[in-house]
């Protein structure tokens, strides 16, 4: 007396998920419990029936509705916010900082280069020129000097 059921036993189950596209996978399933009922041993009975319990249904959350996006907002850039106007600002002027110290740092390395032999050139004919005057005033310190000298003792 078969009624083209399989026995409770053996059930087939959904063991995979198939999704949708553009929808979000549902919660997932467990597989259903089933409880049979218990048969009296005395009464040959065909096949009864499975109690199947089922865990209730839910219904995945709505997705949510597409925004739209404007074309140009595809097309063109966005224009610079405030922030990154004041990041590049500040930035511009950290480099020309860094730029003028390096700058100014040539520029003394290129002028001690220059100048230097310049500059012992000058010093050398400023030592010699003031021993000369020097020289000069101190021959005609000690000529006054011993002049006097001289006048007071021809004198006595």
């Amino acid at each position: 007396m078969s009624s083209g059921r399989p026995p409770p036993g053996s059930i087939p189950t959904l063991t995979e998920v198939v999704p949708w596209p553009n929808v979000a996978p549902p919660a997932p399933v467990t597989a259903p419990v089933v409880v049979a009922a218990p048969m009296p041993a005395a009464e040959p009975v065909a096949a009864a029936p499975a109690l199947v319990v089922t865990p209730p249904v839910t219904t995945p959350a709505p997705l949510p509705a597409p925004v739209p996006v404007p074309v140009a907002a595809l097309v063109a850039p966005a224009p610079a916010s405030p922030v990154e106007v004041i990041d590049a600002a500040r930035l511009e002027q950290r480099v020309l900082a860094d730029i003028q110290k390096q700058v100014d740092l040539m520029l003394e390395v290129r002028l001690r280069e220059a100048l230097a032999p310049v500059l012992v050139r000058t010093t050398d004919a400023l030592v010699r020129d003031a021993r000369k005057e020097l020289t000069s005033t101190l021959r005609d310190i000690v000529a006054k000097a011993v002049a006097r000298e001289l006048e007071g003792r021809g004198g006595h």
